[in-house]
C-alpha cells in the first residue's frame, strides 16, 4: 500500500498542474516574465537573486486545488482562532506596545485594540508568517494558469518590493498564496499601503513592529475605517423576528432595530442613530450580531464572516474585564465571548 501511494502522488501532482492549463515550458515562461519585469525597471541583479533555484512547487498547486470546504462551526472556529491563550497574549502585547499603538492609532484613526487583533489572528503576533518563498509561491501560481493574470501581477509587485530594498528574497517568506509578513499583506497591498514608519528606508512587515502597525492602520484607514465606532455587538432577537431582515443588505439605525425588538446581550444603552445590520455568521448556530460599518471594512481585509467576528471579539477582549463562564442553550462559551468592552 505504501508503494502504491508513493507511485500515485507524483501522478496526482502532475494532474493538478495539467488541470490548471500551464502548457508552456516553464523556462520559456519564466524568460518572458523576466523580460516583462526588466521592462518595468527590475534590475538584472534582483532578477537573478529572486529566481535563483526557483521552480514550480507541486505542494502549492495541490493546496490551491484542494482548499477544503469549511465544515467548521463558528464556535469551533473561535476556539481555534482566539483561544484563551491568544487572548492573554493579545493583552500582553497591547500593554507592551501601548505607546506606539496609541501614537499610530491616533495618527490613522484606528483603535489600537483592532491593530492587535488583526496582528494576532494573521500571524500569532509575528510568530507564524508562513514558510514559503513568496517569489516561488507566486511564480508557481502565476505559471499554473488557473488564476495566472492575478498572480503574475502580484509576482511583479513582489519584484518591485525587492527592487526598492524593503526585504531580501531570503526573508521574503509568506503563505502558499503569497501573503507576507506579520499582517499577511499581498505584494500589491504592501506597495499601496505599506508604511516605513521609522524612516529607515524600508517597509519591513517581517520584523519591524512599527512598520507592521502603521501599515495595518494605513490600510484600514484607506478602506474606510471609522475611528469613533466599534465593530458590532452580540444581540438577542425577539420571538417571531422576521429573519428576512438578517444580512448585510438590511441596514437600520440601532434605534430602529430596538423598536423591532432586537436587544444587545450586554444590556448596553442602545438608542442611537448608528447604522447597523443583523448577521448570523453560522446558520447552524444561534449567535446573532448587530454589526456596524467597520465590520464591512474588516471583510475587505478578509471576506469571511467568521474572520470578521473573530477580529471583533478579540479586539473587545483586549480591553475587557473578564466575566464568568456561562451556559447558553447547551453551548459552552468562555469569558472571551461574553467580555464587555471597557471602551
Amino acid at each position: 500500500m505504501r508503494t502504491m501511494r508513493c507511485f500515485l502522488l507524483p501522478l496526482l501532482l502532475l494532474a493538478a498542474f495539467s488541470a490548471g492549463g500551464a502548457t508552456q515550458d516553464f523556462e520559456d515562461w519564466l524568460a518572458g516574465l523576466q523580460e516583462e519585469a526588466r521592462g518595468q525597471g527590475i534590475s538584472e541583479t534582483v532578477l537573478q537573486k529572486a529566481f535563483s533555484g526557483v521552480n514550480p512547487i507541486d505542494q502549492i498547486i495541490v493546496l490551491d486545488r484542494h482548499q477544503p470546504e469549511t465544515t467548521m462551526g463558528l464556535e469551533q472556529y473561535l476556539r481555534n482562532v482566539i483561544p484563551a491563550s491568544r487572548v492573554a497574549k493579545a493583552r500582553a502585547q497591547y500593554r507592551q506596545y501601548y505607546d506606539i499603538l496609541e501614537k499610530i492609532g491616533a495618527q490613522y484613526g484606528i483603535q489600537p485594540r483592532f491593530l492587535v487583533a488583526f496582528w494576532g489572528i494573521e500571524s500569532d503576533f509575528g510568530r507564524n508568517q508562513g514558510g514559503f518563498s513568496v517569489v516561488a509561491a507566486l511564480t508557481t501560481l502565476a505559471y499554473d494558469g488557473r488564476r495566472s493574470a492575478y498572480f503574475r501581477g502580484e509576482l511583479l509587485d513582489a519584484l518591485r518590493i525587492l527592487q526598492r530594498g524593503d526585504v531580501t528574497p531570503k526573508r521574503m517568506v509568506g503563505s502558499w498564496a503569497g501573503a507576507m509578513g506579520q499582517v499577511q499583506f499581498m505584494p500589491s497591498v504592501l506597495l499601496q499601503y505599506g508604511v516605513d514608519y521609522d524612516g529607515n528606508g524600508r517597509c519591513d512587515l517581517w520584523g519591524d513592529r512599527a512598520d507592521v502597525f502603521a501599515s495595518a492602520a494605513n490600510y484600514l484607514h484607506g478602506v474606510g475605517w471609522q475611528a469613533d465606532e466599534g465593530w458590532g455587538t452580540e444581540v438577542h432577537l425577539p420571538p417571531g423576528f422576521d429573519r428576512t431582515l438578517l444580512g448585510l443588505e438590511q441596514v437600520k439605525t440601532l434605534r430602529e432595530w430596538r423598536e423591532l425588538g432586537v436587544s444587545p446581550v450586554h444590556g448596553d444603552a442602545w438608542t442611537g442613530d448608528l447604522r447597523a445590520s443583523i448577521v448570523q455568521p453560522d446558520v447552524h448556530n444561534d449567535r446573532i450580531f448587530a454589526v456596524y460599518p467597520n465590520y464591512r471594512v474588516i471583510r475587505i481585509w478578509n471576506r469571511s464572516h467568521y474572520f470578521a467576528t473573530a477580529v471583533g471579539l478579540l479586539a473587545d477582549a483586549v480591553v475587557a474585564k473578564p466575566q464568568q463562564k456561562t451556559q447558553h442553550k447547551g453551548t459552552h462559551r468562555t469569558c472571551l465571548n461574553h467580555a464587555k468592552p471597557l471602551h
